[in-house]
């Protein structure tokens, strides 16, 4: 089974390690029945094999430095090193660096690189000098981190989310990390879009992907920097593949992030009602072939869409590796 994910962010990062303790069993299961059936049937047993599709949008350069927080996310989590109280960066991490700059009076001092962090954004930024490509680069980082799961930027190329405000435009990071979301947000601009490329390998793991799951990201700034890359929603909306999103918005609230800031900004209500028109039934244009939602949002109907609800709070990797299966299950109907 291929299954492709939509991801970003810290709620992302969760979600894909449920994903690849779902993919786990469900290989070990397959495994176990194509060794009962060997004595009559001699074929080979299909791998379980899980793409992320990761938002770039949130990338960005600092102090000279290419960071690029939600790949960066992910391969921390699913490589044990992240700091699970924040969520984000590395565990057991030190500031030294940040403190120094900003006793220098550096720029950007408001952005905390930390000690840790910054070997990865050295080694990347170095790699990526050398007329190597995000891909590679983020390949090259895996070989240590050992994700367990293939991990692809959505683009190769210059692509960042923008904030436009009464009072000018920003960089996501400045808007989100430097003033707390607190300005108000005109609309989001996805500088780079309209030029950039999909990734090596995005296009075609859609095309072959058996499921495709749209995580429980921010649906403006973490799923929709991904579907903004050129060829990706045509991708997926073309693709035989069946494709179920996991709401991330449970009791009219986000799990996490600013998720209700920026569903206002777009005029879409902040709910899991709301998220679910966002995306839309594939059926009707949209993309989403099912979709999860919390209990608490049991009553949720999105026209065209088959809607099913289930806990939601990623608690551990069982709780979420329940969410991918009634996902699956979702997508067999």
């Amino acid at each position: 089974m291929r299954i492709v994910v939509l991801a970003g962010g810290v709620g992302g990062a969760r979600f894909l390690s449920g994903v690849r303790a779902w993919a786990s069993t469900h290989q070990a299961a397959t495994q176990q029945a194509a060794t009962q059936q060997a004595a009559t049937q001699q074929a080979p047993t299909p791998r379980t094999v899980v793409t992320a599709i990761v938002n770039v949008g949130d990338n960005v350069t600092m102090h000279g430095l290419r960071i690029c927080p939600d790949l960066d996310t992910v391969m921390y989590t699913l490589g044990g090193g992240n700091d699970r109280e924040r969520g984000w960066g590395r565990a057991g991490e030190s500031w030294v660096v940040k403190d120094e700059l900003a006793a220098y009076g550096g720029t950007h001092s408001w952005f905390g690189l930390g000690d840790r962090d910054l070997a990865t954004h050295l080694v990347r930024t170095r790699m990526l000098a050398e007329g190597r490509t995000l891909s590679e680069a983020t390949a090259e980082l895996c070989r240590r981190w050992r994700p367990g799961i293939e991990m692809l930027p959505a683009s190769d190329d210059h692509f960042e989310t923008h904030v436009v405000t009464p009072e000018g435009t920003m960089h996501f990071q400045e808007w989100w990390v430097r003033h707390r979301g607190v300005p108000e947000v005109v609309r989001f601009e996805f500088d780079g879009a309209a030029t950039a490329t999909a990734a090596p390998g995005v296009l075609a793991a859609i095309a072959d992907a058996d499921l495709v799951l749209v995580g429980p990201s921010n649906p403006v700034v973490s799923i929709g920097p991904i579907l903004a890359v050129p060829g990706v929603r045509d991708a997926i909306t073309k693709s035989p593949a069946r494709v179920v999103g996991v709401s991330g918005i449970i009791g009219d609230a986000p799990v996490l992030g600013m998720a209700d800031r920026c569903l206002r900004a777009v005029g879409v209500a902040c709910s899991a009602a709301g998220v679910g028109g966002l995306y839309g039934a594939r059926s009707s244009g949209g993309l989403l072939d099912g979709w999860l939602v919390d209990t608490v949002d049991a009553g949720t109907t999105v026209e065209g869409l088959p809607v099913r609800a289930m806990p939601l709070w990623m608690r551990d990797d069982e709780a979420t590796a329940a969410m991918v299966a009634a996902a699956v299950e979702l997508a067999a109907r």
